[in-house]
């Protein structure tokens, strides 16, 4: 996400720039279609001269607003400073994406040593006496009623970005800011490190078939590719979710399964050089210290001051509403899963090695439904073209690969996107696949935001970057069901960006409070259980057989399967960060400890010994949903509400989608998010929708 102070976003500005024949970075303009990146041309041993250049022309950029002499005002103050640092954002947006996907040691060591870099610079400008001045004369003599209300949401968001970065510290404690900052940065940066070398240094050998039993053959297909690639003999399975998530799932060999799951959830937690759980302490105290420096009681209050929650009362009643509401379901979900394992031989109690296994074989003897089922109606180029189909019949949007932009690397592909009229509107990159230099889960990046200036507007450009079965030697790619809905709530994010309509840096596309980013994203996830979106893409890949009608049926009748345990499990993850972020003294606690006390009201199935969620949990600790980890099921509360208004005018109602465009996609963070849904919807939300669509109340 992009902030005013922190330089690690993607905007772009048409500045003046240094410029480098040697090197692509430092060039005023690329010379590729639609400014495209020229990854082809980019070399590691580019960036850090880049980044040294372009703070270089950050810092004379905002020195030209300090040292202004003329009467501060929005133009020449809060604008301008919105705008400067123009080649520090691009380079930045482009280096970090790039680290993030395709990362090696020569990226990982630039990242440790330009992130304090980046820490620092913005430092400069939050603590930069002069330039606050302006800010605040320019805030406080501003008449309001003359500015529109994204630049008033603009001259606000700039006041406070100066103040909540220590603007109004004294000498003393703006020191200690810098330092803690510094700390911080680097802290996040070693935790996310720690995951993916742990991720990328197990791998389950399996040399003899006869425990591949009960694996489908996609998954022993690729299991066998997957050893090949690593020169090893027999089948392979790693901790990336298109191999974890079908072994756990389908294979019959109990204490494999354990095996797997145990790696995977010791992640950082096995007391060796990639251990996080000193990491997690000395996260959870800088950022104590922070926001006690600005006046906070604890971090969770410094960061909700700037959400829709507003404060932690509001999300600990709502996590509490959504608990009591989802447990009883979830219980007993437990219990008839429990109850079909015992039924067909287990002789244990139900462990959560053993969930994904029977829950998967229940849901096939009640739906007649497995993964593997719709597995080959989803050939990825079909969802991938079914995706932009529903994009254009909702917002008449239009792709068109161009293989001729370059990539950064071989899987990505790249889209032009047109508008209804015909107008270019962004660059959609997709890239879709595992590998051992990307990190684990899906995400959207912008690697250029939109925004206009001097009369121009730069559209974005956007990236989704998914971790998705691979196509084998004998079959092609096919998503799981699950996959789908990722590459869904992930276009979400990317539509998001795309269609975003602002003029100031800081406040398009997703530049929105973090409580409502996952609105645009988790809303598209509702089309994957409709008939007449399924009806549109989803094909046998072999025999060009529509999905039949029966099948979509058992999607819609199965929705609700599990739907207690996915909530309860996702209502654990916010319990989990609020309790580690609503700490108001030195934490020193065990982290095995800690986090059992946390999310023991949560619990439906039995902990396992030396398993951890915080030593993985990037999302709080290395991410930007720290203190903000309620935000999805939150998010789940405006999205299935917002989504009521489509079911009722029709799923693909025109005037319903313009109206989601131009009122909730389009705006960016230029107003607050509750006028912008209240616009759209015409009420304020409840849980009501939500409990309803999950089957929680009648």
């Amino acid at each position: 996400m992009k902030k005013l102070l922190l330089m690690t976003a993607t905007a772009m500005a048409v500045m003046v720039f240094s410029c480098s024949n040697d090197n692509p970075l430092l060039h005023k303009e690329f010379n590729t279609p639609y400014g495209a990146t020229p990854f082809d041309k980019i070399k590691p041993e580019h960036y850090m001269p880049a980044f040294k250049a372009a703070i270089e022309d950050g810092r004379k950029d905002v020195d030209a607003i300090a040292n202004n002499t003329a009467a501060p005002d929005f133009e020449n103050t809060i604008a301008a400073l919105d705008y400067a640092g123009g080649l520090l954002s691009r380079t930045a947006g482009i280096f970090f994406n790039v680290n993030e996907a395709e990362t090696n040691d020569a990226l990982q060591q630039i990242a440790q040593e330009v992130t304090p870099m980046l820490t620092e610079y913005s430092n400069d400008i939050s603590l930069n006496e002069k330039l606050f001045a302006r800010v605040k004369t320019a805030y406080e003599n501003a008449d309001k009623s003359q500015l529109t209300s994204e630049r008033q949401t603009l001259l606000e968001k700039t006041y406070k970005s100066f103040t909540r970065n220590g603007a109004n510290l004294g000498a003393e404690d703006k020191a200690k800011f810098r330092e803690l900052s510094t700390k911080l940065s680097k802290l996040t940066l070693d935790f996310k490190k720690n995951v993916l070398a742990e991720t990328n240094a197990y791998s389950l050998n399996i040399t003899d078939s006869a425990k591949l039993k009960g694996l489908p053959a996609t998954a022993i297909e690729q299991a066998a590719k997957t050893a090949e690639s690593k020169g090893m003999k027999g089948w392979v399975f790693t901790l990336q979710q298109p191999s974890y998530g079908p072994f756990m799932k389908y294979a019959e060999d109990r204490d494999l399964r354990k095996e797997l799951y145990l790696a995977y959830n010791v992640k950082g937690n096995q007391g060796n050089e990639y251990d996080n759980k000193e990491i997690i302490r000395d996260i959870v105290n800088t950022r104590l210290q922070i926001a006690r420096l600005l006046g906070y009681n604890a971090y969770a209050d410094y960061v909700l001051e700037e959400r829709m929650a507003e404060n932690a009362d509001n999300v600990n009643k709502l996590l509490n509403q959504l608990l009591n509401a989802s447990k009883p379901f979830a219980q007993k979900e437990v219990a008839e899963v429990q109850a079909y394992a015992k039924r067909n031989g287990a002789k244990f109690d139900l462990q959560p090695y053993d969930w994904s296994f029977y829950s998967e074989k229940l849901q096939d003897e009640k739906y007649s439904l497995n993964e593997e089922l719709l597995r080959p109606y989803f050939k990825v180029d079909n969802v991938t073209k079914g995706i932009f189909a529903l994009a254009e019949k909702l917002y008449g949007l239009t792709f068109k690969e161009n293989p001729a932009i370059p990539v950064y690397h071989p899987d990505v592909k790249v889209y032009e996107v047109y508008d209804k009229d015909g107008a270019f509107l962004a660059l959609y990159y997709a890239d879709l696949y595992p590998r051992e230099g990307k990190r684990g889960g899906a995400w959207m990046n912008d690697i250029r935001d939109q925004h206009k200036e001097n009369g121009v507007d730069q559209r974005p450009h956007i990236v989704n970057v998914c971790n998705f079965t691979k196509a084998t030697d004998s079959k092609p790619a096919l998503l799981s069901f699950y996959e789908v809905n990722t590459f869904l709530h992930e276009f979400g994010h990317a539509l998001h960006g795309m269609l975003s309509n602002g003029t100031y840096p800081s406040l398009t596309g997703t530049s929105v409070y973090r409580d409502f980013v996952e609105l645009p994203s988790q809303i598209m996830e509702n089309w994957d259980k409709e008939k007449e979106f399924l009806d549109m893409f989803a094909v046998h890949y072999e025999t060009g057989e529509k999905i039949p009608a029966e099948l979509v049926q058992k999607i819609i009748a199965s929705q609700n399967y599990l739907a207690g345990y996915l909530a309860v499990r996702q209502l654990s993850f916010g319990f989990l960060d609020m309790n580690y972020h609503s700490i108001n003294q030195e934490f020193t606690g065990i982290i095995n400890t800690f986090e059992a006390l946390a999310v023991d009201k949560t619990m439906v199935l039995p902990r396992v010994e030396g398993c951890a969620i915080s030593t993985a949990f990037s999302h709080i600790f290395a991410g930007g949903y720290a203190a903000g980890y309620y935000s999805y099921k939150w998010a789940e509360v405006l999205e299935a509400d917002a989504f009521s208004l489509f079911k009722k005018n029709g799923i693909f109602d025109q005037a319903t989608a313009a109206s989601f465009r131009e009122n909730i996609l389009s705006k960016g963070g230029s107003e607050h998010p509750m006028v912008l849904y209240k616009r759209f919807r015409g009420q304020e939300p409840t849980i009501d929708a939500l409990l309803q669509k999950e089957g929680f109340k009648k």
